[in-house]
């Protein structure tokens, strides 16, 4: 499957960095990205029929998700991700600021299958992207 067949789906509150992270995977070709600023669109993006049926998608081949969100948290995010039959084998890749052992440890537990803490420079976070997308979506065989 070329990169531009597979979907990505960004969860990230901050502005900048969500734009920082769709210019950095769109320079590796990937085209169908998707970003949402907070966790009910997230939610209403994934499961809800009617959103669904208008974008006529499928759930994202991986997810990045910021734990820092308004209203509704990453990790509550992440619980309903793992609950839900439709994408309870989505990769999940937490891409966040905290390296806070509580965040890392829950985040795992959750069922979170990357933990990694924001670079904060744009040559670094293009290298992160890079890594990410080479891995998940290129290496890792997902289940069928």
């Amino acid at each position: 499957m070329h990169p531009s067949d597979k979907s990505i789906l960004i969860i990230e509150d901050n502005p900048d960095d969500g734009v920082l992270t769709m210019r950095a995977l769109k320079k590796l070709n990937y085209a169908n990205i998707k970003l949402v600023e907070t966790g009910s669109q997230a939610l209403d993006y994934l499961y809800n029929d009617e959103t669904i049926e208008k974008n006529n998608h499928l759930p994202p081949d991986l997810i990045l998700l910021d734990l820092n969100l308004p209203i509704i948290d990453g990790f509550t995010i992440l619980k309903k991700i793992r609950s839900s039959g439709s994408t309870k084998h989505t990769p999940v890749i937490v891409l966040t600021s905290s390296g806070e052992d509580k965040d890392i440890n829950k985040s795992y537990d959750l069922g979170a299958n990357s933990y990694i803490q924001k670079p904060v420079d744009f040559i670094e976070f293009e290298k992160a992207a890079v890594l990410i997308s080479e891995y998940w979506l290129t290496l890792n065989v997902p289940p069928v």
